[in-house]
């Protein structure tokens, strides 16, 4: 179903990947692909310009929401739930659980990463960090005002916060070739690891349909907002 190695190697997570096929256009305007052996090299084309590889997927939201983003299933005025102050981003909750608040997720097409964002509540909100595939599978860890929820297979599970940890958090996902681990901290300098790890390698279209990919996200639910800043990405290598 996948036509890169990353699914040969037993990343399905990633979802169904691309391959480079040389093609020109007819002088009617139309599309031809070119074929050949795609097992060889392909030559690199003359001309144009060259341009930087990929999309930093960090966010500071100096200038809103990154074109990386976005919902998961968003209904017609999904964007209203947005609000923008300067280097944050303010997202009204939406439903009881990730699987029905939309979720706003981006792409990461490396196996091994770690992401961390700062994120304050306001009001009656539960807020929160992912690996999200679809409605029925995702995992992560949110919090409101007086517990944490685990997110794990989809479903939740809920325990007090330690003391210290207040309505500004700092949260960190951590997928190590699908180990996922999860961390907080108070002030984004000295994290405290959370005591469950997961596994993620069965999170893909062969177990839950739907072609999608496992995408680093953010999610609120309840009567009240989130505040999120400070989005980091740092990719891990391929090897």
């Amino acid at each position: 179903m996948c036509g890169s190695s990353g699914c040969s190697l037993g990343f399905w997570t990633l979802g169904r990947q691309t391959l480079l096929d040389p093609a020109h256009w007819t002088e009617d305007g139309w599309l031809v692909a070119d074929g050949g052996d795609l097992s060889r090299p392909l030559r690199k084309p003359g001309g144009g310009r060259a341009m930087a590889h990929g999309m930093p997927l960090s966010d500071d939201f100096a200038g809103g929401l990154g074109p990386q983003w976005s919902f998961y299933d968003p209904g017609v005025a999904e964007a209203t739930r947005l609000r923008h102050e300067p280097g944050r981003l303010i997202v009204a909750g939406k439903g009881t659980q990730p699987g029905d608040a939309s979720p706003l997720t981006f792409v990461a097409g490396d196996p091994a990463y770690l992401f961390e964002v700062c994120i304050e509540l306001r009001g009656d909100a539960q807020a929160g960090v992912l690996l999200f595939y679809n409605r029925r599978l995702y995992c992560g860890l949110g919090f409101d005002a007086q517990r944490f929820t685990m997110h794990r297979y989809g479903l939740q599970r809920t325990r007090a916060k330690p003391e210290g940890a207040g309505r500004l958090l700092w949260l960190r996902v951590t997928n190590d070739r699908h180990i996922v681990t999860l961390h907080h901290s108070v002030d984004g300098r000295e994290w405290t690891r959370f005591d469950v790890q997961m596994e993620v390698s069965g999170y893909h279209h062969n177990v839950a349909g739907d072609f999608l990919s496992l995408r680093p996200g953010i999610y609120v639910t309840g009567g009240g907002e989130a505040v999120f800043s400070h989005l980091r990405f740092q990719a891990h290598g391929n090897g």
